[in-house]
């Protein structure tokens, strides 16, 4: 049953497989890794460090750079490129006044009570977050609507850059005179 020829093409067909895999592996070590000696040695660089305790037991602190103060952004901010950052809110308010959308008009917003457009039923949460919305505390709940008013049914996400609020701020402030 098992003869020469037969343990011959076995034999084959395994090594010919081992070469495949390690074709394959090598061709992928080439391709995808980035950066470092392949491996081999002190190994590749990390991207981040973790922070442990030290033999005594106290970590060392990690002291986070603050970003530049929102006043002082807001203050160069430009209005005519938070026109182009108003398109990320376009599809769910409206500038005109009255007319409301998904959400509620937003002309006027700047120094506007809260939950103050007639015919726009707000969630709770925002009302008990602040009473008026100034440029600090639409700057807060840009950045991250869920975390400045936690149960808000606003679905956006936010807008991370400090500059990209400030424009947008100053371009709804410029609209009611």
């Amino acid at each position: 049953m098992f003869d020469t020829m037969t343990m011959t093409k076995v034999l084959g067909a395994f090594c010919g497989t081992l070469l495949v895999f390690m074709l394959g592996g090598w061709a992928a070590e080439t391709i995808y890794h980035v950066g470092g000696d392949h491996g081999y040695g002190d190994g590749p660089k990390q991207a981040y460090v973790i922070e442990v305790a030290d033999e005594d037991g106290a970590a060392e602190e990690v002291v986070e750079e603050e970003g530049p103060d929102f006043t002082e952004v807001f203050a160069s901010a430009d209005a005519g490129a938070g026109e182009s950052q108003w398109r990320a809110c376009r599809a769910c308010h409206a500038l005109e006044p009255g007319q409301n959308m998904t959400g509620p008009s937003l002309y006027g917003v700047v120094g506007r009570d809260v939950g103050s457009v007639d015919g726009f039923n707000y969630s709770g949460s925002l009302s008990a977050v602040a009473d008026v919305w100034t440029p600090e505390n639409l700057n807060a709940f840009l950045e991250n609507p869920r975390g400045y008013a936690p149960g808000t049914s606003m679905s956006y996400n936010g807008m991370r850059n400090i500059e990209d609020r400030a424009d947008l701020i100053a371009y709804l402030d410029s609209l009611d005179n």
